[in-house]
């Protein structure tokens, strides 16, 4: 299949000759969080077809972006990570995540899936820089049957799958709880009083949680009338 190009000499036309495909852009967001099995990838997104998973590797390899490793013991399986220039679209994955969590989100519809695992950029994208100033912290957040950590280092954040070694405070949410967050149906204070969360650990790192990750107010894309 030939690869479909705007023809335009444009950084712009020219880096989405590249992600523009359907599809595209999801298998970076999901290597964006480590490398992955292509098991790992198709559970990661449903609805997308074997052959077209296969194809949009095999696109990624062709055009540096991603290429093949094999993972450390135990597992010493066949996975695929970014290349340094896939991980450079890692802000931009970021940015479009920020102006969909204003401008896009809304209402959840019945046949969108949900998986917890995505707020592992989720955090990143909602992380407020200024205000983990001078905090060195680590959190785990245990979203249904998914586990995650953040280490925060003075105004920097880091998120990866699984469990923290030693956390200072732990985030215990159901994912439909969670997803009320996201939606600003709730604050975090009001889902442990009704006891959809529950927390634990340093006084001080759970006081400053809630600064620590911003998510914009819906806005409405249509102007005013």
């Amino acid at each position: 299949m030939d690869q479909r190009t705007y023809n335009q000499y444009c950084a712009t036309a020219r880096t989405l000759d590249l992600v523009g495909e359907r599809w595209t852009l999801l298998l970076i967001r999901e290597l964006l969080t480590g490398p992955k099995r292509f098991g790992d990838l198709q559970a990661g997104l449903r609805g997308l077809g074997t052959g077209l998973l296969a194809a949009r590797l095999k696109h990624l390899e062709r055009e540096g972006l991603a290429h093949k490793i094999t993972l450390p013991a135990p597992a010493r399986a066949p996975a695929y990570a970014l290349t340094e220039a896939g991980e450079e679209l890692g802000p931009a994955v970021l940015a479009l995540a920020r102006w969909g969590l204003k401008w896009a989100m809304g209402e959840r519809r019945e046949s969108e899936t949900f998986h917890p695992g995505w707020a592992v950029l989720g955090l990143r994208s909602c992380f407020d820089a200024e205000a983990a100033a001078g905090l060195r912290a680590v959190y785990e957040f245990r979203i249904g049957e998914e586990v995650l950590h953040a280490r925060i280092d003075d105004g920097a954040i880091e998120t990866l799958h699984g469990p923290a070694q030693r956390p200072d405070a732990i985030i215990t949410i159901g994912e439909e709880a969670f997803l009320g967050l996201t939606g600003h149906d709730h604050t975090l204070a009001e889902a442990i009083e009704s006891g959809a969360a529950s927390v634990s650990g340093d006084e001080e790192a759970l006081r400053r949680l809630e600064e620590l990750f911003r998510l914009p107010s819906p806005h409405d894309r249509k102007p005013a009338s």
